[in-house]
């Protein structure tokens, strides 16, 4: 199985790392500046701008 890529408000953080806002419409027209944060492992991720919006680390995300 493989390693969890995206993540819901509440969840921990895996990694240490800068995560990034991504959506539903996201892939065809992107986020027109997204939240981005600095976690720690361990640390929960906090709300998103709105409920069809998850975290994904930033450097995935970027791919």
């Amino acid at each position: 199985m493989g390693e969890q890529t995206e993540f819901e408000p509440g969840d921990k953080a895996p990694n240490d790392a800068t995560y990034i806002e991504v959506g539903e419409a996201d892939f065809h027209m992107g986020i027109n500046d997204p939240k981005q944060i600095r976690l720690r492992k361990g640390e929960r991720f906090p709300e998103t701008s709105n409920h069809n919006r998850k975290w994904k680390s930033k450097r995935n995300a970027l791919k």
